[in-house]
């Protein structure tokens, strides 16, 4: 009987354990994880913090017993793996409520330790009431703090997706938001006329934007930026971004890769093949150039608990790498990005060229409608496609996902002409905006 030791129970961990027990009765599972909590929807955190959600509980997929009672899976809550000894297939365990150590056994060790929140070295930070929102006692802080101390303004530092989300949520509740960005504009994953688009949308809704900008001091209340000004905030929310949870796989002398993550092969092993990663800590490549790639999202880390999952009990599906598929709402707008953006295909000196399509999501004489923003890079020579931004009121979601399979599928834009994509006026228009952008390729 093989036994599995897996280090992390929220998305990677809880789904491999899941995924294994599915493919195996007989496999004993353990989980160690170091949180109070297991398997939540992190992704769901800044809606319940505005509001959205109105129950915490409908956020935790699994517990515990559920694991043990259902799929006869040991979960073991507030417990660090401190060290992993690979010659003897072991590992250090920390019980956090103990402080007692022991040693556990495995056949096969399968980390999912996510990542940590990065918080700049700013002098006087520490006179500040700042949160970050990683896992779920950040959550019920945060939230926590708003109820009971009704704060009236935030400094948002980072304008990635979590700083996104959260400051239409804390705009929803009445606080008033600033956002400060080290980057010259905000989602810098994005072309600069769609990050464009999202800034015009955060300003509308009285969200203060500070670009190419950094907090230099802070003093209680009182923030100095970089570039000169001075701002008042009650409370500060850092979302610089993720660091990932390396330490362990590094103390084990597992190869870490140019994205700082762990570096893993085409079935998610690492150097020892005895050990795989997955989710935020784990690097894999970039579906279409190969190159290393970290995606710290939720659907690369179900989809590598599968791969694992299938290749521990026997078969062979091999990783095929990232896209980086994702979407974020902020206010009215929905923002979508996939594949290459055109910094990378500048940087890597590839020969493409870009479309842009405006469009209706849907009939333009239906009531219900919504402007859409699209922009697609496609390969010169061959014509396929390579990247895509969608901003809009509605149907953006079904318009990245069609794109995205395309990249997949090595579609051209010349294919983007002839999909099939469903029509009536509610939802779409005859020659749908994926459509057009294929017509209006050169």
């Amino acid at each position: 009987m093989k036994k599995i030791v897996i280090v992390g129970a929220v998305a990677g961990g809880a789904t491999v354990a899941s995924q294994i027990r599915y493919y195996d009765k007989e496999a004993k599972i353990v989980m160690y994880e170091q949180d109070e909590t297991m398997s939540y929807g992190a992704c769901g955190m800044p809606y319940f913090i505005g509001g959205e959600i109105t129950d915490e509980s409908s956020l935790i997929a699994a517990t515990p017993e559920k694991f043990k009672k259902e799929k006869n899976i040991d979960v073991r809550l507030k417990h660090r793996v401190i060290s992993i000894n690979r010659n003897q297939k072991t590992v250090e365990v920390l019980n956090l409520e103990t402080q007692q150590t022991f040693e556990e056994s495995y056949d096969v060790l399968i980390l999912s330790p996510g990542g940590k929140p990065i918080i700049p070295k700013t002098p006087g930070l520490d006179s500040t009431t700042m949160f970050t929102l990683r896992n779920f006692s950040d959550m019920k802080k945060i939230n926590h703090y708003i109820k009971t101390e009704q704060p009236k303004s935030c400094v948002i530092v980072g304008a990635g997706f979590i700083g996104l989300e959260m400051a239409e949520n804390l705009a929803n509740l009445g606080i008033k938001v600033s956002i400060v960005e080290k980057s010259p504009q905000v989602m810098n994953i994005m072309d600069p006329d769609s990050s464009a688009l999202v800034e015009k949308e955060l300003l509308e809704h009285g969200v203060k934007l500070f670009k190419g900008n950094f907090i230099t001091k802070a003093d209680g209340q009182n923030l100095d930026l970089d570039l000169g000004e001075k701002l008042q905030a009650d409370f500060i929310l850092m979302s610089v971004g993720v660091s990932p949870s390396t330490e362990l796989a590094e103390k084990a002398q597992l190869t870490i890769g140019e994205t700082r993550g762990i570096v893993t092969n085409l079935y998610l092993q690492t150097n020892d093949p005895s050990i795989y990663a997955i989710g935020d800590a784990a690097e894999n490549i970039d579906f279409i150039t190969g190159d290393a790639k970290r995606v710290p999202l939720a659907w690369p880390a179900h989809r590598q608990a599968y791969i694992v999952a299938r290749h521990i009990t026997g078969d062979n599906i091999p990783f095929k790498g990232l896209l980086g598929t994702s979407i974020c709402k902020v206010f009215t707008q929905s923002v979508a990005i996939t594949g290459l953006n055109e910094a990378t295909l500048i940087e890597r000196h590839m020969k493409y060229e870009s479309v842009v399509q405006t469009a209706h999501s849907n009939a333009g004489y239906y009531p219900d409608h919504a402007k859409i923003f699209m922009k697609i890079h496609y390969d010169s020579p061959t014509r396929k496609v390579l990247g895509a931004q969608v901003v809009g009121g509605k149907g953006v979601d079904k318009r990245i996902d069609v794109l995205a399979t395309a990249i997949y599928a090595g579609l051209t834009m010349d294919d983007l002409q002839a999909l099939e994509l469903a029509y009536a006026p509610p939802y779409s228009s005859p020659k749908d905006p994926v459509n057009m952008a294929g017509y209006r390729a050169k």
